[in-house]
C-alpha cells in the first residue's frame, strides 16, 4: 500500500475546508471589527479622551481614523470585498493598539507569549493577517466580482 495516494486524497479533502474557514473568520472578525469601530465612532468624545490618556497626538482625529478603519474595514472584511487590501490598514490599526494600549503585552511577546496572545488586539490582528496572507476565499465578493477568466467562455 502506497502512502502518497492516501496523502494526496487527504490533502484534496482538507483543501475544501479553506474557503468555509476563511468565510467564518471573515464574518466573525469582520463583524467584530465593525462593531468595535462603530463603538469608537458613536462615542467619539469618550474614545478621544481615552486616546488622549494614552498620549496619542490629535486624539479626536486618531479616534475618528481608527473607528472608521475598523468600522468600514470590518464590513469590507466580512463581505470579502477588497479583503486583502483592507487587511493592511486593519493590521496597522491593531499594531498601533498594541503599541499604545497594550504596550506591556507587546514587549512581552518573547518573554511571556501568553500575555501577548491574551491581549485584546491579538485575535483581530491574527484574523487580518490570515486574510492578507490567504485571501478571502472562494466564498467572497472578491471571488465573485473579480473571477479570473478561464479557458472556457
Amino acid at each position: 500500500m502506497k502512502i502518497r495516494p492516501l496523502f494526496d486524497k487527504f490533502e484534496s479533502l482538507a483543501a475544501y475546508l479553506q474557503s468555509p474557514l476563511l468565510l467564518v473568520i471573515r464574518l466573525f472578525w469582520g463583524f467584530s471589527f465593525a462593531q468595535t469601530g462603530w463603538g469608537k465612532l458613536s462615542h467619539l468624545e469618550r474614545t478621544a479622551a481615552y486616546f488622549a490618556d494614552l498620549g496619542l497626538p490629535m486624539p479626536k482625529l486618531n479616534a475618528l481614523m481608527a473607528g472608521s478603519t475598523e468600522c468600514l474595514g470590518g464590513v469590507l472584511l466580512a463581505l470579502g470585498l477588497f479583503a486583502r487590501p483592507v487587511s493592511v490598514p486593519l493590521s496597522f490599526t491593531m499594531l498601533v493598539a498594541y503599541a499604545t494600549a497594550d504596550s506591556e503585552a507587546l514587549h512581552a511577546i518573547f518573554s511571556d507569549p501568553d500575555k501577548f496572545t491574551g491581549a485584546a488586539p491579538f485575535l483581530f490582528l491574527l484574523a487580518a493577517v490570515i486574510v492578507l496572507a490567504f485571501g478571502p476565499g472562494k466564498l467572497s465578493l472578491d471571488a465573485w466580482l473579480f473571477k479570473k477568466s478561464g479557458a472556457t467562455k
